[in-house]
């Protein structure tokens, strides 16, 4: 017979319960201690705290914001940057005679 089998049900849970408050405990320890060691390091090689967002790629962050427009529209004006969904006014019609002239 193991030592498990000879405690009954309510034993053990009773035990579960005073090592689930020993584990939260050193827990708490030891993660105070972790997240020093991360500032102390994040502080030496001057990690800031966005540079921690994933990344779909490896390599070095791209900044997107607006796009230049690269077709337009002779008859309202409206311009597409190429990105995305087409507009209406481009629909099924050859896109070479929308692009905006350098």
């Amino acid at each position: 017979m193991t030592e498990f089998s000879k405690l009954g049900y309510r034993e053990l849970l009773a035990q579960r319960e005073a090592l689930e408050k020993q584990i939260a405990e050193v827990s708490k320890v030891e993660r105070a201690g972790v997240i020093e060691d991360i500032l102390d390091k994040m502080a030496l090689f001057e990690i800031k705290p966005e540079d921690l967002e994933p990344r779909r790629g490896r390599g070095p962050r791209k900044q997107s914001g607006p796009v230049a427009p690269k077709y337009r529209d002779p008859v309202s004006g409206a311009t597409w940057s190429g990105r995305g969904r087409a507009p209406l006014w481009m629909a099924d019609q050859d896109r070479d005679k929308f692009l905006i002239g350098d």
